[in-house]
C-alpha cells in the first residue's frame, strides 16, 4: 500500500472504522485520505451523544428520530442535526448540502446524503447513509 504523505497530512490516516483485520496484510485495516474522512463522517452519524465517556457530546443523535413519522418535519429536523454534527465534529470538510429523502417503496426509510468539500484540497465528495424510521401515517 502506498500512502501519499501530503494527502495523509491533510486528510488524516489511521485504522479503518470499524476496526477489523486486513487478512492479506496480517494487520489491522488501515485507510487514509478521502476514505478516512468518509469513515469519520459515518462514525459521527452513527454515534449517539453520551456513548463516549471521555467525549460525551460527540456524535449526531439520530436515534432520537426513530419511531417518529417519516414526515417533512422529521426529515427537516434530521437534516439540521446532521449539518450541525458534521460542522461541529469534522473540521476537515465544509458541508455543501445535506438532503434527507424518502423512498416510495419503503416509507419507513430515509436516505441521508451529505455533500461536502475537503477544505485543504477543494475535492468534493459525498456520504450516503440509510436510516429506518417508521411509516408515515
Amino acid at each position: 500500500m502506498t500512502i501519499d504523505l501530503r494527502l495523509s497530512e491533510w486528510l488524516g490516516a489511521g485504522w479503518n472504522h470499524p476496526v477489523a483485520p486486513d487478512v492479506a496484510r496480517g494487520a489491522l485495516g488501515y485507510s487514509d485520505g478521502a476514505e478516512k474522512v468518509r469513515q469519520s463522517i459515518r462514525l459521527i452519524l452513527q454515534t449517539e451523544p453520551g456513548e463516549r465517556v471521555m467525549r460525551p457530546s460527540f456524535g449526531c443523535g439520530l436515534t432520537q428520530f426513530l419511531m417518529l413519522p417519516n414526515s417533512v418535519a422529521t426529515r427537516a429536523l434530521i437534516q439540521a442535526e446532521v449539518s450541525r454534527a458534521i460542522d461541529l465534529w469534522e473540521p476537515r470538510v465544509e458541508v455543501r448540502a445535506v438532503t434527507v429523502d424518502t423512498r416510495d417503496d419503503d416509507p419507513a426509510l430515509v436516505i441521508i446524503t451529505i455533500g461536502y468539500e475537503h477544505k485543504t484540497t477543494g475535492r468534493t465528495d459525498a456520504v450516503v447513509l440509510p436510516v429506518e424510521l417508521q411509516e408515515a401515517r
